[in-house]
């Protein structure tokens, strides 16, 4: 067995694989040609570093050379050469001219960031799309942007796309160069929505969403043949500084635009639920598209130069319906819909089109044929799981047995799953209609892993029996089933109290050393950046023994564009539920009085919490209702946004505060209800197990 402190060689079935794939692979197409198409200057740093650390490196240009040292079709056995080819694709960074016409010019920064950050000419001052990921990227992106076109005006206009946070991370970077200070001019533009889910995505579920990020986008990998080569949707996520600055304009909130409003200069024919507006000058019109790859996102259309930005619904590559990291399900049929909205509305009278990933495509037949396949796609990823599931078949088993698209679909090199897989997708989809429970009673009430995987080994002669089944699956190339096995093995050694099969100290390096090299072997051969990035993040961590810290930054505006509703929904979820209702039989209600708040005009908001039967309940306003209030706290906005930004304990944060007898902290009433209260927040560690069992399992 190979030492895990060696680099794990491809198997030979691995190793022919991926040979194979280069035979299998799409027809040539002119991806390399329209990478570089327009570029008019590339990076001049050779990395990015934190503004507040700079020994650390937030983006590595360099990171990713080893990519074009080696043709796609002669990648390295120890890479798919498919995800190779897009990883060359998708590291490609520089500015890029992406259409200039009737006054306009559209330019993409590209490979500063997972995502694009394009830039537009307004009659004031540049509109800027999506200011890519961290404050530190966007910066760079401006810079270079200022460098390569002599152009110094100011920044008149922000407009998110979508609520995933590469898509507005960086929007603070874009006003370093005014120290900081953001116009009170500036106009931001976003979906409706976007704020709720922005934050519902980054905070709600934040902790394990960005633990499970850490396997997706395996920033802290090393890059390399053996390593990280990419996402498929991108190389990596920055780890700079996350920021927001707020919505001013929701497109949405308002009707859309009436025919009678429609006008000559808009070049598409009406269509009913477009919105029409001008954004400093420039005629634009958006199409909202909620429910496909993200809860709130819109595509929109550029009249003068006759562009199209379809946002993140149209990429050079299969997208997901359930992101690994986690997510919300996303609606393939609603997804497919938009895309036939987006054909007929926009596409025909479209000389280019571009997206927040990737390159764009040019003129209108290409375009129509590359939004049609995309459209085809993920109806075809929503009507055949419907179809399998009226057969009887579960989310597992139509993953199965759907293991291609039609061969039309197959050819594209865009239809390829670099990013989302047809196996997670189908499964996705199934997950959506039909929830987790696949109707087969046996599985309504399974035994949690460490527990079942106690009991798998005891029937099956132990834990070092099952290493040597695994070892022989290992040696057949049956790679699933080796890594099921050694899971059960890794999973019964976490049984606490000595309870179960035992799994003896060097039996246990054994399966962790052999599973580290099933691992590797799973994201050697993956077509699928992020499937290659999980199971070689696996593979490391089997290997060094521990999980890996958190790469990211914490997102301070997310909390400061909180309105109280949103951060005691946040709090809520922290509760411990059964200590609270077992001893609070009493309700315990707070008045909270938030002064000086940006988001009431400089006024006051007003919220009630209530905690009772375990639950922390808000309510805007007095809520009469709860009954009289145990106590009243009164503070400033910025005090709030700073007792939440000190720490994970809110409740140590808000009695240091009260302590020091803080002036801008006020509590009336009962002095210990706002402690009781706070007592019972929870604060795990977010940097948990993912292929071993926890530390206590009993507590899972």
């Amino acid at each position: 067995m190979t030492s895990t402190t060696e680099p794990i060689q491809p198997t030979p079935y691995i190793v022919a694989q991926n040979r194979a794939a280069v035979a299998s692979a799409p027809s040539p197409n002119s991806d390399f040609e329209d990478t570089s198409r327009g570029l008019i200057a590339v990076p001049d740093v050779s990395v990015i570093v934190s503004r507040t650390d700079p020994a650390k490196v937030v983006w590595d240009f360099t990171a990713y050379e080893f990519l074009s040292d080696t043709e796609w079709n002669e990648a390295p056995a120890t890479a798919n050469p498919l995800l190779w080819r897009q990883g060359q694709l998708a590291a490609q960074a520089g500015l890029f001219q992406v259409i200039s016409g009737g006054g306009r010019t559209i330019h993409q920064v590209r490979g500063y960031d997972l995502s694009n950050m394009t830039i537009l000419n307004g009659d004031h001052g540049l509109i800027v799309i999506d200011p890519l990921a961290s404050y530190e990227t966007a910066q760079a992106a401006l810079a270079l942007y200022r460098s390569a076109t002599k152009d110094q005006s100011p920044i008149s206009t922000l407009i998110y796309t979508h609520s995933h946070v590469d898509h507005f991370g960086g929007s603070r970077g874009l006003f370093a160069e005014l120290g900081d200070q953001v116009p009170a001019t500036l106009k931001v533009y976003a979906p409706t929505g976007f704020l709720e889910h922005a934050i519902s995505e980054n905070v709600y579920a934040g902790p394990a969403m960005a633990r499970r990020a850490e396997y997706m986008y395996a920033a802290a990998l090393d890059k390399g043949p053996g390593g990280q080569i990419g996402t498929g949707l991108g190389q990596t996520v920055s780890t700079g500084e996350v920021t927001l600055i707020a919505p001013t304009d929701s497109i949405g909130d308002g009707p859309a635009t009436p025919k009678a409003e429609w006008t000559s200069g808009y070049v598409i024919p009406w269509r009913q639920g477009l919105y029409a507006r001008t954004v400093d000058g420039v005629p634009m019109i958006f199409q909202l598209t909620p429910g496909t790859e993200a809860p709130a996102e819109m595509n929109f259309y550029f009249p003068e130069p006759r562009a199209l930005c379809m946002a993140e619904n149209a990429t050079h590559n299969l997208h997901n319906i359930l992101s690994i990291r986690g997510a919300q399900v996303r609606d393939a049929h609603v997804w497919s819909t938009y895309l036939t909205e987006a054909i007929q509305a926009f596409a025909p009278y479209s000389d280019v089109e571009f997206a927040s990933h990737h390159w764009p495509h040019w003129v209108s037949e290409n375009i129509v044929g590359f939004l049609s396949n995309q459209r085809d796609m993920y109806g075809y990823l929503n009507d055949q799981t419907l179809r399998m599931i009226d057969a009887g078949y579960t989310g597992i088993e139509i993953a199965e047995k759907l293991q291609a698209l039609p061969p039309n679909l197959a050819d594209q090199w865009y239809t390829q799953g670099y990013y989302g897989s047809l196996s997670h997708n189908f499964k996705a989809v199934y997950q959506r209609y039909m929830g987790w429970y696949d109707g087969n009673p046996a599985n309504l009430w399974k035994l949690p892993p460490t527990p079942a995987a106690v009991n798998y080994l005891q029937a099956m002669g132990g834990a070092a029996t099952v290493v040597e089944l695994a070892q022989q699956a290992y040696d057949t190339n049956d790679y699933r089933w080796a890594a099921e096995l050694l899971n059960h093995v890794i999973f019964a050694a976490g049984a606490s109290n000595g309870a179960g099969a035992p799994v003896p100290a060097d039996v246990l390096t054994q399966a962790k050393a052999l599973q580290a090299q099933t691992m590797t072997q799973l994201g050697y051969g993956a077509e699928n950046g992020t499937w290659r990035n999980a199971y070689l993040s696996g593979a490391w961590e089997l290997q060094i023994g521990h999980a890996q810290r958190p790469t990211s930054t914490g997102a301070s505006d997310l909390v400061r564009s909180m309105d109280l509703s949103l951060f005691f929904a946040a709090m809520a979820k922290s509760i411990d539920g059964p200590a609270a209702g077992a001893q609070q039989r009493t309700p315990i209600v707070l008045r909270w009085n938030v002064t000086d708040d940006p988001a009431q005009g400089g006024g006051t908001d007003v919220g009630t919490t209530v905690l009772r039967n375990g639950v922390l309940v808000y309510a805007d306003g007095t809520y009469e209702l709860a009954g009289e209030p145990a106590a009243t706290i009164t503070m400033t906005r910025d005090t709030f946004n700073g007792l939440v930004l000190a720490g994970m304990d809110f409740k140590a944060n808000f009695d240091a505060a009260v302590n020091k007898n803080d002036p801008s902290i006020q509590i009336t009433g009962d002095p210990t209800a706002p402690d009781t209260v706070f007592g019972y927040l929870t604060f795990p560690d977010p940097v948990f197990p993912l292929v071993t069992p926890r530390p206590d399992p009993a507590h899972n």
